[in-house]
């Protein structure tokens, strides 16, 4: 089914079919549906009872989709005032009561936490850095639990560890698929 300009469905779970609406936004590009089915089809068993960490919210998608398969607590972030709004409004909309929207930096925020985080989602704007220097952070300050796992979505034309750390090579890729011009993988820790 196609999207139809700011707004996305919600693809499984309690809130199945229900449409998350959002702002046109330049960088915003939410996660496709395929993306998205494949993505939950590997997370299933790990989402009932998780704490979720959606880092680079925008339009919500995979924060609400893991609330709506069954997490306990998710936490969107969210920099844009608007794209923000938007997700509070979503929020209410679905009364997700589990869910918790903060407008802030993404970078700036991770830097001042300290709970561990069972999923984690880093769809960050593809020409940009900030997932690299979002997984340095989630390992230096210990933000993943034992069994964490990190859905990343990136650009397949780009490399996401330019520059390889010691930190970073402490994960690695146990799912990984390209659809279109998504690739997505499943991080976890060695």
């Amino acid at each position: 089914m196609p999207r139809t300009r700011n707004q996305i469905r919600i693809i499984g779970g309690k809130w199945k079919r229900r449409k998350l609406h959002f702002p046109d936004r330049p960088d915003l590009r939410p996660s496709l549906d395929r993306a998205r089915e494949t993505a939950f089809n590997w997370l299933a068993p790990h989402l009932p009872h998780s704490r979720c960490l959606d880092l680079f919210a925008g339009s919500g998608a995979l924060g609400f989709e893991a609330a709506s398969r069954g997490a306990a607590a998710v936490t969107l972030v969210e920099q844009d005032n608007l794209t923000a709004r938007s997700l509070k409004q979503n929020r209410e909309r679905l009364q997700a009561t589990e869910c918790e929207v903060v407008r802030a930096s993404a970078i700036g925020w991770l830097k001042q936490q300290t709970q561990p985080w069972d999923i984690v989602f880093l769809d960050p704007p593809f020409r940009s850095s900030l997932a690299h220097q979002a997984l340095e952070l989630l390992l230096e300050q210990s933000l993943l639990t034992s069994s964490a796992l990190i859905l990343l979505e990136s650009d397949p034309q780009r490399k996401v560890f330019e520059q390889p750390s010691d930190r970073v090579e402490q994960l690695v890729s146990i799912k990984d698929k390209t659809l279109g011009a998504t690739r997505i993988q499943i991080l976890t820790l060695l």
